[in-house]
């Protein structure tokens, strides 16, 4: 069963690749050329030798990013697919598609957009490159102190759900995380390295385009593998005639 889970994940995630692909080439790439043209202004401004370009943009902007895109989105499918098999039938009595939707919507908050709030997204020619090791640890301890922060979370509003209702206990410990959260937000150090002359509208739009790549492989990982779990589970509960809510 995980097996052909993991399967239909995989698949998920091909489909929600071809999505961000589409997606990122289309709004996110002029965006990459116009921060570059910055960078290379910039440079030439300061007398610096421009840098060789060994991968030419248009193999970067097109091959290079299908491969890495899809990549990420299939592997990401087939984590997603291993999460559906251990919480489905734990979440209360959510179909397949309730939970699969429980885990994207979950896993875009997490991974995603507490992150970001914190340490967004910069195009090229925004950041030194002497912290680029110092950021890049703090944006992953920022995603495993949010999803550490999510997990405990659950496991609180399990416990509390018994004494206080389901409702309730999700509305306390949904408030304890954002609480936590934002206790870890205003700890960790911020980083600003955006040069003072660099365009506003571009940041603005590559931090937003970034973020809606994000959100189309979330919601398509949780839209395309639910139906796909819950067609493969209710053909399993089928077999055994047992309703599919069996498997809960």
């Amino acid at each position: 069963m995980v097996g052909n889970l993991l399967l239909r994940g995989m698949l998920a995630g091909l489909i929600a690749g071809i999505l961000v692909f589409a997606f990122a080439h289309t709004f996110g790439e002029p965006l990459v050329d116009a921060a570059i043209a910055f960078e290379e202004a910039s440079a030439k401004a300061a007398g610096e030798a421009a840098e060789p370009e060994i991968v030419s943009r248009a193999t970067q902007a097109g091959l290079g990013l299908f491969i890495g895109v899809m990549a990420y989105s299939i592997a990401v499918g087939g984590l997603f697919s291993l999460a559906f098999a251990f919480l489905h039938g734990r979440l209360g009595r959510l179909s397949p598609r309730g939970t699969s939707a429980v885990i994207a919507i979950a896993a875009f908050v997490a991974i995603v957009l507490v992150p970001g709030i914190k340490y967004p997204a910069n195009p090229p020619a925004v950041g030194n490159p002497d912290t680029i090791g110092v950021r890049t640890e703090l944006f992953f301890l920022m995603i495993v102190v949010s999803l550490a922060s999510l997990i405990a979370a659950v496991a609180l509003s399990r416990r509390l759900a018994g004494r206080f209702g389901l409702w309730n206990g999700a509305i306390i410990a949904g408030f304890a995380y954002l609480v936590f959260i934002g206790a870890v937000l205003y700890l960790l150090p911020p980083i600003n390295e955006v040069p003072e002359n660099f365009s506003a509208m571009v940041l603005w739009r590559f931090r937003t385009t970034t973020l809606g790549m994000h959100a189309i492989l979330w919601a398509a990982l949780g839209l395309v593998f639910g139906a796909l779990a819950e067609r493969r589970l209710a053909v399993k509960g089928g077999q055994r005639g047992q309703p599919a809510k069996a498997f809960h």
